[in-house]
């Protein structure tokens, strides 16, 4: 009998496009601010030049403590990357992502049985598991070439909020020069974590890549989603 578990809501939803483009998401989301199921950051890129590997990266809960970023992955969150192959703008395989007992399993890719916000966990297709890293990084590498990783990591998102608030306010005298430049900003988000998760999947075993980005490159369209269980 296949087991499936039945995730709805997806909470949670970010585009890209191309191989080193990077998008952020912080603490902006009402219904999912300061939880596991607030996307922060996605990243998909190649690890080097002309590799036939592809990196994606999820971070989760942004902002929080060094002392407090450990182990708080939510086992009601499950963690999905999507990808479109064929230029619709509807998933055709999906890797996904939940926590249990200290451990983060990897499911897929697979061609989903529903799209959309609605998910499920494909517990047949055991993509492999690692534990969650604490102050050291642990990296479990499966007899097919993937990569996998889970835990938390320096928030790598550079901000200088404070100025930025200071640009941006009524006041014209509160920042006269604008935005700082790199040697005199701030980094606020120094010393703060993201829960990542992290995998190095062979392109073979995903598809090939349809999807054009403004570099001209071809690359994969894909996003990630958070569904918490209902």
């Amino acid at each position: 009998m296949k087991k499936t578990t039945q995730y709805l809501l997806g909470l949670g939803a970010l585009v890209i496009t191309a191989t080193v483009l990077v998008s952020a998401d912080h603490i902006d989301a009402p219904s999912t601010a300061g939880t596991t199921a607030d996307i922060a950051d996605f990243y998909a890129f190649e690890p080097t030049e002309g590799s036939s590997n592809t990196v994606f990266v999820v971070d989760l809960q942004s902002d929080v403590l060094p002392d407090l970023a450990y182990g708080t992955f939510d086992e009601n969150v499950l963690t999905e990357i999507n990808i479109d192959l064929d230029g619709d703008l509807v998933e055709d395989q999906v890797i996904q992502a939940i926590p249990r007992d200290g451990r983060m399993y990897f499911f897929g890719p697979i061609t989903p049985s529903q799209t959309g916000l609605s998910s499920m966990v494909y517990a047949d297709a055991a993509l492999g598991d690692v534990e969650i890293s604490g102050t050291t990084a642990i990296v479990e590498t499966t007899s097919d070439g993937v990569s996998l990783f889970a835990g938390p990591r320096q928030d790598p998102f550079f901000f200088d909020f404070f100025q930025f608030n200071a640009v941006i306010s009524p006041d014209l005298n509160s920042a006269p020069g604008g935005f700082l430049p790199p040697d005199e900003a701030v980094d606020t988000f120094y010393g703060a974590n993201t829960l990542s998760i992290v995998l190095e999947i062979p392109n073979s075993m995903i598809g090939t890549p349809t999807a054009t980005n403004a570099l001209g490159l071809t690359v994969y369209k894909t996003w990630v989603t958070t569904n918490r269980k209902q």
